[in-house]
């Protein structure tokens, strides 16, 4: 599916830029003579096909095209007359790493944890048993305080973990992760 992978100088590494190779059908109708216009066309309907991809195993979210870099020859399918274009587009993805460190938002308080958002990630796991000076508080407004320190884990809190663990889920096409506290400067931001 992608042709070359490497990291970008000036972003973490859970950015990655990513060379792809892919297909790209043009219906018979919305070809047009003029190159310029059969070109917008095969940008607008990768653009199009790119948007609907969620994450892959591999590479993480697909998260924007940042260059369009071949059109191939296009090739007629006989039952349609439709075109398929093979096209190499540079674009940039979002993954996590195991042993990372991540920042996100607390959107879930359950009693043996906490959900957070990171980016599109949605679920980023922080079980209680990897908060260890954290203690769970009942109440309208549940939260996790340290009695030490006074600092909470309540929802809309932003967190600095570091991932334990990445699973992707096929089904579902997303990913999500474990996070932890070990380590120094991790928890509330």
């Amino acid at each position: 599916m992608y042709a070359s992978c490497s990291m970008l100088k000036d972003f973490k590494k859970m950015f990655l830029k990513v060379q792809l190779n892919w297909n790209v059908v043009i219906p018979a109708e919305s070809l047009d003579i003029k190159g310029l216009m059969l070109q917008k066309a095969i940008l607008i309907r990768l653009l199009d096909d790119f948007s609907t991809k969620r994450a892959t195993k591999d590479l993480g979210y697909l998260l924007a095209v940042t260059t369009l870099d071949k059109i191939g020859e296009g090739k007629v399918r006989e039952h349609s007359g439709d075109v398929l274009f093979p096209v190499t587009f540079t674009c940039l993805s979002f993954k996590v790493f195991k042993g990372e460190i991540v920042e996100g938002v607390v959107h879930k308080i359950l009693k043996h944890g906490v959900f957070m958002r990171c980016g599109p990630i949605e679920n980023l796991y922080l079980s209680n048993q990897k908060m260890s000076d954290y203690e769970y508080q009942i109440g309208e407004s549940p939260c996790f305080l340290n009695m030490k320190t006074g600092s909470r884990i309540e929802k809309d809190v932003g967190l600095r973990c570091v991932v334990i663990g990445v699973k992707y889920m096929e089904a579902m096409k997303e990913i999500q992760a474990v996070v932890g506290l070990e380590g120094d400067y991790l928890g509330p931001v």
